[in-house]
C-alpha cells in the first residue's frame, strides 16, 4: 500500500468515527427497553469505541453494530416481543468476538459499572 493510500484511509476512518456519534440518551433508552442481556455486550462495544487504544477499524465496525441496535426497523423489528432484539444481540456478539483481543479489563469494568447503574440488581 502506498503512503498516499494509507494516509487517505486514515483520514477516511477518522471522518467515519468523528461523524458517527452515538447519543448516549437514545442508546440508554433502547437498552432499557431491550434488557440487561443485550445491554452487557452493547455497553462493552460502547466502551471499546470510547477507549483510545481501540484501533480505528474496530471502532468503525462497533459503531455499525451499535447503529444497527439503535435502528428500530431492521432484520427483526425491535417492536416484536422477545425476538425483536435477537438479531441485534447476534450482530453485537459477532462484532465483539472479532475485536475481543482489544477488550481490556478496564473496558469490561467500565461497561459492568454502567450496566449495574442502569440495571440495578
Amino acid at each position: 500500500m502506498s503512503e498516499e493510500t494509507s494516509n487517505e484511509q486514515e483520514i477516511f476512518e477518522a471522518e467515519v468515527i468523528d461523524s458517527s456519534v452515538i447519543d448516549e440518551n437514545i442508546f440508554k433508552k433502547v437498552l432499557l427497553k431491550a434488557g440487561r442481556t443485550l445491554a452487557k455486550p452493547a455497553l462493552e462495544a460502547f466502551e471499546m469505541i470510547l477507549d483510545p487504544s481501540t484501533p480505528p477499524q474496530a471502532r468503525v465496525s462497533l459503531i455499525a453494530a451499535l447503529t444497527y441496535l439503535i435502528m428500530p426497523i431492521d432484520l427483526m423489528p425491535d417492536f416484536i416481543p422477545v425476538a425483536g432484539f435477537s438479531d441485534d444481540l447476534v450482530a453485537l456478539t459477532a462484532v465483539i468476538s472479532l475485536w475481543n483481543k482489544h477488550m481490556s479489563p478496564a473496558i469490561r469494568n467500565r461497561a459492568r459499572q454502567k450496566l449495574d447503574e442502569w440495571f440495578p440488581l
